[in-house]
């Protein structure tokens, strides 16, 4: 029986990486208060928002008629989870939780990157590039959700049928892990993953209905959203201030949008956009006709990123779920989105720097604020637009490099390193 052979020198780094990246981000959430840190906005929405829906969720009901709750019903699961830990407060249960999930997140990925053939590089990426965002991950659900979809992908390989599972689990909790399937290799792989992943979420919604009521309230509340004031359409009316544009900021839907003539007209095109980018994104899985063991991995990064630049929203959260699928992207030597990791590492930096660091510049819509904004949006365009022309080319290799002799084949559970005819 061969047993895989872990080499002590990266786990020791990443875990030694880990402890000291942590014990920060804890020191920094002990100090959230203090005004270059937000004065607090950071944590507010776990102490404030999230323990009030707790409230709510553990009488049996979702949040119905609240503007604030735009999220699928396996969001309150998370949310309830800290009443489980007896002891402590609603904030630091959560802040323990996330904690634990983010240790998991990091396990995983080194025990995916020290298999043979395979690299360290994305524990080390997840490790190290979720501190450029200071305190905020230990501060939002966004890491439970990034783990389930880490795990999605990195399980998918050896068992589509868990892949399915924990894809679905995620898109019940936050629905953009639905695209981490996007990648699956054709024939059975896809067959197994998309039936599991449909079964497992009728069955979560089913059982969300018989214990809570109102479990699909959040459709109404996404329905109304506007333009958040860190999206590209939302960076573009900022600039526009500056040219006479007569809008205004104002807190709405859990976030700062922006109110004003042609408003609805940039939601709507940012609406056709996400729609393209969909579009796009079928084309390449009907025209792609290779797929090596990164495939999976890179589609993923790639899908998120072209939704994420498209939204009506881009928060600062989103970027966790960029380093988490940037991270199983590195840890296949296979991969071609090395340069979109790296631009992607640059707007987490660039991001922290506009909020919570500058965000009342970005709020008034001075020039350092839309400056700050325009590079960072700037970065997530670049990184997308890099990132589906690398899949595209990848999938789509010069004949000379496929590998001599092998035979086309459509759908086998385990890719080895090499590129693979799929038919």
């Amino acid at each position: 029986m061969n047993r895989l052979r872990v080499t002590p020198g990266p786990v020791l780094t990443v875990t030694a990486m880990w402890l000291i990246t942590r014990a920060l981000m804890l020191w920094l959430i002990a100090h959230s208060g203090a005004r270059p840190l937000g004065g607090g906005s950071v944590t507010r929405e776990v102490w404030r928002l999230y323990f009030h829906w707790y409230g709510v969720l553990a009488h049996g009901s979702f949040p119905a008629h609240d503007s604030l709750w735009q999220y699928p019903p396996g969001a309150g699961a998370v949310l309830l989870a800290p009443g489980l830990l007896p002891g402590l407060t609603y904030f630091q249960a959560f802040v323990l939780l996330t904690l634990a999930v983010d240790a998991l997140t990091t396990a995983a990925l080194v025990r995916a990157g020290t298999r043979p053939g395979r690299s360290p590089l994305g524990a080390a990426l997840w490790t190290g590039g979720l501190p450029l965002l200071l305190h905020l991950p230990l501060a939002r659900y966004d890491a439970q959700v990034t783990a389930l979809a880490v795990l999605s992908l990195l399980a998918a390989g050896r068992s589509p049928r868990a892949g399915g599972v924990l894809g679905a689990l995620g898109a019940v909790v936050k629905v953009w892990p639905a695209l981490v399937l996007l990648g699956t290799p054709r024939g059975r792989p896809t067959r197994t993953a998309w039936t599991w992943a449909a079964g497992t979420s009728a069955a979560c919604l089913a059982v969300f209905a018989a214990f809570f009521t109102h479990p699909l309230s959040f459709l109404r509340e996404q329905g109304g959203r506007g333009v958040q004031i860190e999206s590209l359409g939302g960076t573009a009316l900022n600039l526009a201030r500056h040219a006479g544009w007569p809008g205004r900021s104002r807190y709405r839907y859990g976030a700062i949008e922006l109110m004003g003539p042609h408003v609805h007209a940039v939601a709507t095109a940012s609406l056709v956009l996400t729609a393209a980018a969909f579009g796009l994104l079928v084309l390449w899985r009907v025209r792609a006709r290779h797929w090596s063991a990164a495939t999976p991995y890179d589609a993923a990064l790639s899908a998120v990123l072209l939704f994420t630049v498209t939204s009506r929203v881009i928060s600062p959260q989103y970027m966790i779920w960029l380093v988490g699928l940037a991270a199983v992207c590195l840890t296949s030597r296979h991969t071609s989105q090395r340069p979109v990791a790296a631009l992607v590492l640059a707007a987490c930096a660039l991001s922290t720097v506009a909020y919570p660091l500058n965000y009342h510049e970005v709020v008034r819509g001075t020039w350092t604020g839309c400056l700050l904004m325009l590079g960072r949006n700037g970065l997530l365009t670049a990184a997308a637009v890099l990132s589906f022309a690398r899949l595209w080319r990848a999938a789509r290799p010069p004949a000379a490099k496929s590998v001599p002799g092998a035979e086309p084949r459509a759908g086998s559970g385990r890719l080895p390193g090499r590129v693979l005819s799929v038919s």
